[in-house]
């Protein structure tokens, strides 16, 4: 009997967005589980990273990331640092961190300074999917491009949506199960 894959979500800065794509995708699909909010230190990518670690210490089996926005960096930097086997990963709409940001963001800079860059740029050990948006005001086409590259993952440009958030729209995604299903393959 084949196992069960789990999808581990792995949400950006903002955490727990009731409207957001990824909390509809937990809401649907079975074996789902959601990295928790951070309660303090939001922006301490050390103790973003343990929690993914500790999400992934207590699931067996098969596993698929889907990260989104600045979760897609904590993956990458979860990624350099521990070894676990992983199906593959969904990476949606990461954000470029030599770019000038709208004002309700954090800047680079402070991300920098707590440790989120440079950014790990060597393959994934695990398949993946990038998907960027041509007008993601928080990454270039150009820059998800070169990411994706970077990381050795497959390149799927969205079109014009946004950063695939509820701001811009997106709530429900069907696209997201498409792709997850991809990487079972």
């Amino acid at each position: 009997m084949q196992q069960s894959v789990t999808i581990l979500i792995i949400p950006g800065l903002r955490d727990h967005v009731e409207e957001h794509w990824q909390t509809f995708l937990a809401k649907k699909l079975p074996h789902c589980r959601t990295v928790p909010p951070m309660q303090t230190d939001k922006l301490n990518l050390e103790a973003r990273i343990d929690a993914i670690e500790q999400q992934l210490a207590s699931i067996e089996g098969p596993v698929i990331l889907v990260a989104h926005s600045a979760g897609v960096l904590m993956t990458v930097h979860w990624a350099a640092r521990f070894t676990r086997p992983i199906l593959g990963a969904l990476l949606v709409a990461p954000p470029d961190l030599n770019a000038q940001w709208p004002e309700n963001y954090p800047t680079p800079a402070s991300l920098q300074q707590l440790g989120w860059s440079p950014v790990p740029n060597q393959p994934l050990p695990f398949p993946s999917i990038l998907v960027a948006s041509s007008n993601d005001y928080l990454a270039s086409l150009a820059a998800a491009t070169q990411m994706a590259e970077q990381w050795g993952s497959r390149f799927y440009n969205a079109g014009d949506v946004g950063h695939l958030n509820p701001a811009s729209g997106y709530g429900e995604w069907p696209l997201a199960e498409q792709l997850i299903d991809a990487l079972k393959q």
